[in-house]
C-alpha cells in the first residue's frame, strides 16, 4: 500500500536522547525508556530487552516518532516509538551519524 506524502508528513520524526532507562515489570521484552527531545521529555516503551542491556542504551541519540497517540501498556503511558530497523530477529537502533541537537527535526 502506498501511503500519500500529505500522511507522511503529518509524523513529527526528531531525535531524543536515552536519559533513563527501567525494566518494566511482567514484560520480558519491554524497558520503559526517558528520552530528551529538546523542549521537552517524553516516556517510550520500547521492545529492545532481549537485545541491548540498559548501559547501551543510556545517553543514546534515537530517532522518535513523537507525534503518535499515546498507548497506555501494564498501567504506562507510551507517549511515542523509538525507531529500529530489524537484523535477523533483533533490532538495530536508527541513530545520527554525528552529535545532533536534542530535539533536532528528521526530515
Amino acid at each position: 500500500m502506498n501511503v500519500p506524502f500529505s500522511d507522511f508528513k503529518k509524523l513529527d520524526l526528531r531525535i531524543g536522547k536515552i536519559e533513563n532507562v527501567e525494566d518494566v515489570e511482567g514484560m520480558d521484552r519491554l524497558y520503559k525508556l526517558t528520552v530528551d527531545l529538546g523542549r521537552e521529555k517524553k516516556t517510550l516503551l520500547a521492545g529492545l530487552k532481549e537485545s541491548h542491556q540498559p548501559y547501551e542504551l543510556l545517553g543514546k541519540s534515537v530517532v522518535v516518532v513523537t507525534n503518535l497517540e499515546p498507548r497506555e501498556i501494564r498501567g504506562i503511558r507510551s507517549q511515542g516509538m523509538l525507531l529500529a530497523a530489524v537484523s535477523g530477529d533483533k533490532p538495530v537502533l536508527l541513530i545520527p551519524e554525528e552529535e545532533v541537537k536534542s530535539g533536532s527535526k528528521v526530515s
